[in-house]
This record gives structure tokens, C-alpha cells and sequence, in this order.
């Protein structure tokens, strides 16, 4: 059986794989494209940092910066002043990263939970760590806590701030949608 030129190069592209985009293309599928943000992006000056932190500072407070819904990363300033009695706690699914920006903090990372209680799928607390390596840190400190680490922060008696990043394994679902509220009619 005879293969015109034309035929045999169809073919010898095909099989080379260059025909094959060729193909698809005209076949009407689609062009990949870039993603788009799904957020604005941010940009904090150091003035801006700044007057964040003092606006947390008089309690103990967190303001996130970006997260929710779609998102696999929380990025948040936290302040934390005289806290004690933290549970101890433990994710599943999330690793968290802490950049400490002013004051200390007492962490007790590694260990057991002791008598742990899943709060919500994947998350665990505990009153306390057993077998954990206590450690102090400061300003300029960077902890990295891999999901799975059981981890407890205490201020007692201290003033902390840190920005807290949490990373994901899966993008943060939107929350339920409330149930409908119904309307009396009246006859």
C-alpha cells in the first residue's frame, strides 16, 4: 500500500508530536492561558506595619492580612500580652511559620499531645505537651512549625507580637451558607 507524501507527512508529524498541537488546536480546545490573582496584592510600608501594631497592642488580637476562601495561605500580625493557659495544638493539614517582631514568647514544639480532642476535622488541642523541647524566642526569630508538630505558645508576664503565616494543604473552603430564613405570610 502506497502513502502519498502528503499522507506520510501528516503522519510522521503526528507521530512526532508537532501535528498533534496542530490538531488540538483545530479542534477547537482551548489555549492555556496565565491564572489571574485571585486577591489584590499587598504592599505594607514599615509606617504602615507600624500603626497596625499599635493598634493590636493594648489587647490580645490578630488581624489578618490575607486568607479565606480559595486561598491556601493566612498571612496575620498577631499580639499576644500575658497569655497563659494556651492549649497546646496540632494541624493536620497546615504548617505554620512565626516571624517574631517584638517581645518574647516561651514555645513548647515537638512531643505528645497529651489527652488531645479534635476541636474540628484535623484540628487537635490539648491542655498540654509531653516529651516537647521548650524554647524562648525574640525579636528577629523565625520558628517553622510542620503540620503534625505539636506546639504551645505562652506570654506570661511577656509582651509578643509576631506576623503568624499558615500554609494550607488544600485551598480554605468559603463557610456554609446560612439557611434561608423564612417569612411569615400573613392570610
Amino acid at each position: 500500500m502506497k502513502l502519498s507524501i502528503y499522507r506520510a507527512t501528516i503522519l510522521i508529524l503526528l507521530l512526532s508530536g508537532v501535528g498533534a498541537t496542530a490538531v488540538a488546536q483545530d479542534a477547537g480546545t482551548p489555549q492555556r492561558k496565565p491564572s489571574e490573582a485571585i486577591r489584590p496584592y499587598i504592599v505594607m510600608t514599615e509606617q504602615s506595619l507600624t500603626d497596625l501594631q499599635q493598634k493590636l497592642k493594648p489587647d490580645n488580637k490578630a488581624e489578618d492580612l490575607i486568607g479565606g476562601a480559595g486561598m491556601q495561605l493566612r498571612v496575620a500580625i498577631q499580639h499576644e500580652k500575658n497569655k497563659t493557659g494556651a492549649a497546646a495544638e496540632l494541624h493536620d493539614a497546615s504548617d505554620d511559620v512565626y516571624y517574631v517582631l517584638e517581645g518574647s514568647a516561651t514555645l513548647v514544639l515537638g512531643g505528645k499531645l497529651d489527652g488531645p480532642k479534635e476541636i474540628e476535622p484535623g484540628e487537635w488541642r490539648s491542655p498540654n505537651i509531653t516529651d516537647g523541647r521548650t524554647v524562648e524566642i525574640k525579636k528577629g526569630d523565625l520558628v517553622i512549625v510542620p503540620r503534625g508538630t505539636p506546639h504551645q505558645r505562652s506570654t506570661a508576664g511577656k509582651d509578643f507580637m509576631m506576623i503568624l503565616i499558615k500554609v494550607y494543604l488544600e485551598p480554605i473552603k468559603p463557610p456554609a451558607p446560612k439557611p434561608a430564613e423564612t417569612k411569615e405570610q400573613t392570610p
